[in-house]
Parts: C-alpha cells; structure tokens; sequence
C-alpha cells in the first residue's frame, strides 16, 4: 500500500503520548518491580493503586499500576495542546463514529476518553496536575535510571489502516517495514513529539500491547541493569537484548513482568521535528531491521503481548513471516 502523505493541518493538536494504565494481579511485586527494580518515582498511592512518573516528567504520572484480578492495559493517554483541542477531538471522534465520554481521572483535568477503530481504548487531556522537578535530584535515581515515557507499540491487525487512521490525526511516518510479496505493510512507526515514534504498528492478532518504552540517559544504564537483574531473581523476566535496532537506531533492552506486560528500555534514537521529512523503508527480510548487528528476535516477541480491556481481537490476514531466533 502507498505511503499516505503527512497531515501537517490535523484537527486537533496532539502534543505527545502521556501514561498508560497496567491492570496487574499483584500489585506488591508489580511495586518491587516498576519502582524498586527500574527506578520510577511514586507520585501517589493508596489502596489498589499506584502513580508512577520518570525524572524528568513534571506530569503528575507516565504510568498507573491498578490491582485486577485479570492483567489487561486500561488504555493509552495522549496530551493535547489546549481545552480547544480536547473539543475538537471529541468532535472529531464522534464524527467517526467511535465512542465519546468525558470521564473524571484524578489529578488531571477534562479527560476524553475514546477507542481507535479496532477498539484500543484511548485517552485525551489538555492539563495535568504539575511537580516539582526532580531530575536534578540524584539522590533519587535508582535503577536503569528512566527519565521519561518514549512510545508505545501496538499489535495490529491492519497497520495499512492503523496508519492511515493515526495519520489522520497528525501522526507523523518515520520508518516502516513493508512486505515486499503483497506490497502492504508489516509495522509502521510515527511520531508527534520530534522522536522516532510516539505509537508504533507492529502486525499480528490484535488490538494488543506490545510494549511500553521509556527512555533512559545512556547504553551503559541497561547494562547496569542487566547486571542488577541477573543477580536479584529477575533473569527470568529478561526477554530480549541489549542490541541497536535498525529501525530507529535506538539501543534497547526488552523485559516482562510477571503478568506478562513488556517493557522497552530505550536510548539514543534520532530527531525527527522536520515535517517534510521522508520516512524510511525497510524490507520485512533484512536482518538489520530487527537488529542492526543482525541478531533475529525471538519467537516471544512476535507473539505475545497485553491485551486491552474491553476489546475484541483479531487475526491478522498477513502471514508474512520476518526473521526469527531459533
């Protein structure tokens, strides 16, 4: 399918991805892991949840972690530019015919909340309480040391669609991997903020999480993580990496946690703010695309992923395959 050019005149202004909310099973070890383990600050707490922020975020919160009896993801939050654009996106999303409410989040102002076509539940808001900084607060770093929310990614369906619907609202195409036998494409990444991607397409049965990422200051970070996880009862929880991806040169770090929600641990992608900039092409074969030094990723990573709540998923009728650790 053919790339569809930017929108660069969108009908609200989306600024750039915010928080999700991981719905866990147990929430002392997911506590122990999230904040103890990776280094996330807690903002609030009480009983059967907890906020999470990263160092340099003034928002009040990147992640929520809600006690459940199942694990699902509650939904993906995206910042607005102004109480305008909230209703112009509420008008927006109405017009195509998807859900609309306005629902009360603590400790942030008028939230829309919505789904994309395929049912991923999202959420929309201008303003979030602020606090105080505290990146130059070295006493409280810890762990892989996570200064800020990255991107999320997405098990998709049909990311032809999912690019042309997300495009619609201003998402901009940075890199994607096209199948070069049927001419569509296989995963897609796009971006508001000047990164490689805020959301991400990746194709398979779904709509389902593939992972959150967060960025982190240097390489040596996930190294040193790596370390403190393979010394402290978490080697398990290690699924893929550290390697440079292809795809958006970033250094990564993929890990699960004990519900099975996969987490990105990022660094050293490249600037993307140009608005005429052309996205990059990569074939579904390369074995660079996955890794740059050539390391297939494995089966897991393909396959499994966090389901959302209240959705219905679907398999995805492209079967072509990329390459894949033995």
């Amino acid at each position: 399918m053919p790339v569809p050019p930017p929108n660069l005149n969108p009908p609200f202004n989306i600024v750039r991805l915010s928080h999700v909310e991981l719905r866990v099973t147990d929430l002392a070890w997911s506590r122990a892991y999230y904040v103890d383990l990776l280094g996330l600050q807690v903002t609030h707490e009480e009983a059967g949840t907890i906020y999470l922020r990263a160092m340099e975020e003034r928002g009040h919160h990147c992640l929520i972690l809600r006690q459940a009896a199942e694990a699902s993801v509650g939904g993906l939050g995206f910042k607005l530019w102004s109480e305008d654009d909230l209703d112009r996106a509420a008008a927006w999303f109405a017009g195509q015919g998807l859900p609309v409410s306005w629902v009360d989040r603590p400790f942030m102002g008028r939230v829309l909340a919505t789904r994309d076509p395929w049912g991923v539940p999202l959420e929309f808001y201008a303003r979030m309480d602020r606090l105080p900084p505290i990146h130059q607060k070295y006493a409280l770093y810890r762990g892989v040391k996570p200064l800020r929310i990255d991107h999320f990614n997405l098990f998709s369906p049909d990311v032809d669609k999912a690019v042309v619907f997300y495009g619609a609202m201003g998402f901009r195409l940075t890199e994607y991997t096209a199948d070069e036998e049927t001419g569509r494409t296989w995963a897609a990444w796009m971006h508001r903020k000047g990164g490689v991607h805020d959301i991400a397409f990746t194709n398979g049965t779904g709509p389902r999480l593939h992972h959150v990422a967060f960025w982190v200051p240097t390489p040596l970070n996930i190294i040193d993580l790596l370390d403190l996880m393979s010394t402290s009862g978490y080697l398990s929880n290690i699924e893929r990496g550290p390697g440079r991806h292809g795809i958006s040169n970033a250094f990564f770090l993929y890990i699960r946690d004990r519900d099975g929600h996969r987490t990105e641990i990022y660094c050293s992608d490249y600037q993307t703010t140009d608005p005429d900039l052309e996205p990059i092409k990569w074939d579904l074969k390369d074995p660079q695309r996955q890794t740059l030094w050539g390391a297939p990723a494995p089966r897991t990573w393909f396959e499994l992923g966090s389901t959302f709540e209240g959705t219905t998923q679907r398999e995805s009728d492209l079967k072509a395959q990329p390459i894949v650790a033995p």
